[in-house]
């Protein structure tokens, strides 16, 4: 089953890089639910994904880079980032944990936890390359 739902996890993130909604709206329950951090609380999926659609209606594309995932028989957490291209060529690096549950082969839950990554502007203190004082 744990093959099973990374497929599932990973057609989901590919229907959203096509912009294909009604696609990952399909591969969920019918009550299935969505919670950010974003202070909103818990939305149905059906709200979550028309907001995401919103959200993209200016972006030209975007990608998700899995670093790391675990999962048990009917669930997966996972942190990624997704990578968006503007139409005018911008790009912005959104970084989230996420967990999904399934119930019958479908996802029933997300949380979604963004968070900021600073941007380095030289060496880690702690990286060995780093030239000391």
């Amino acid at each position: 089953m744990a093959h099973d739902i990374d497929d599932r996890v990973n057609l989901f993130l590919r229907s959203l890089e096509a912009f294909d909604f009604t696609v990952a709206r399909a591969m969920c329950t019918e009550a299935a639910t969505v919670r950010q951090n974003d202070g909103r609380g818990e939305l149905p999926v059906g709200e979550s994904l028309d907001r995401l659609r919103t959200f993209t209606a200016d972006v030209d594309a975007l990608r998700y880079d899995v670093i790391r995932r675990f999962r048990n028989p009917d669930e997966v957490l996972q942190q990624h980032v997704l990578h968006l291209t503007g139409a005018d060529g911008s790009r912005t690096d959104v970084h989230a944990a996420v967990y999904f549950r399934f119930q019958d082969g479908l996802i029933d839950r997300i949380e979604e936890y963004v968070y900021a990554e600073p941007a380095l502007t030289g060496a880690r203190p702690s990286d060995p390359a780093s030239p000391r004082p």
